[in-house]
């Protein structure tokens, strides 16, 4: 069985539902696949979905995005197989803050790659999670907070979202541009790492990520985006749009576990709101309340 080297330093982060861990060994990261069993989800084998567990080492192997603009991921020194998994080896990079109009920008600039066709790109990734969280129930603990009217009427409309969603402009997405995985300044690009997710998918889709987690305002960040997107692909208010149903069903679905995992401890749950496993999401959540009164 393999195992991680001893000396090896855990990174936090980068973990997914075929990820076994990421260590710094020295100047170099590396993360460690599992290969699905045979009583693990489905998904995981489908090439399609955006928690397909090879797709890592598929970008490393072909360097698909190692020259790419906007964003650039760090490429691969070492990629090795056996019957369990896959290990990646990528130089480590030391991590800075990132400016995020800079950062929405190169979003934008990436989202008009002409990237090659690969059967293993992610597609309707933000289906395929409000699936998942079907799956599990919906938003229940949701319905027991304040916000419990606007998340009904989201959720009921979620159909309707999603196909306005798929009908926009297709572009290509890193899928999960979070703070932990943009990790430096390279020109105009930002070099980029986990791209467990990338594929191709609604434009606006990436920047509705980013806004989770950004300082700055939804339209100034949608400004940037649009900025760096090659003439006549989208217009800003479909970037406009697709941002807010990405960031709005996310933020939503994310509040929603963040809640479910506390719910069933001692007290009442309005008493959990400033746990720190939740208040993050909250918070992420009350600043887009803009963004769900545009779709409500």
């Amino acid at each position: 069985m393999w195992q991680p080297e001893p000396g090896w330093q855990t990174v936090p982060g980068g973990m997914g539902s075929s990820t076994l861990g990421v260590w710094r060994a020295e100047d170099q990261v590396v993360k460690r696949l599992q290969a699905p069993l045979p009583e693990d989800p489905v998904e995981l084998s489908d090439r399609a979905h955006f928690a397909y567990w090879r797709r890592p080492a598929e970008v490393a192997l072909t360097g698909v995005v190692d020259l790419t603009s906007g964003l650039r991921s760090v490429p691969a020194t070492r990629v090795d197989e056996d019957e369990d998994g896959v290990t990646l080896w990528h130089p480590w990079v030391e991590q800075e803050q990132l400016p995020g109009p800079f950062v929405a920008q190169a979003l934008g600039r990436f989202a008009g790659t002409d990237l090659t066709a690969y059967d293993w790109l992610a597609r309707d990734q933000l289906a395929d999670r409000l699936a998942r969280v079907d799956r599990r129930g919906g938003w229940r603990t949701l319905a027991r907070t304040t916000v419990a009217d606007v998340a009904d009427h989201l959720w009921q409309r979620r159909g309707t979202w999603l196909q306005r969603f798929a009908e926009l402009p297709s572009v290509v997405q890193h899928g999960d541009p979070v703070p932990g995985n943009l990790l430096a300044r390279d020109g105009d690009d930002v070099i980029t790492v986990d791209w467990s997710s990338l594929g191709r998918g609604p434009v606006g889709a990436d920047l509705g990520y980013l806004a989770l987690t950004a300082r700055e305002d939804f339209e100034v960040l949608a400004d940037s985006y649009a900025s760096g997107l090659p003439a006549g692909l989208a217009d800003r208010e479909q970037v406009l749009l697709g941002a807010r149903i990405n960031a709005v069903y996310t933020a939503l679905s994310r509040a929603e576990w963040a809640l479910a995992r506390v719910a069933d401890g001692p007290g009442a749950l309005a008493g959990k709101y400033r746990h720190p496993s939740v208040a993050p999401y909250l918070r992420s959540l009350q600043r887009l309340f803009p963004q769900i009164e545009a779709l409500l």
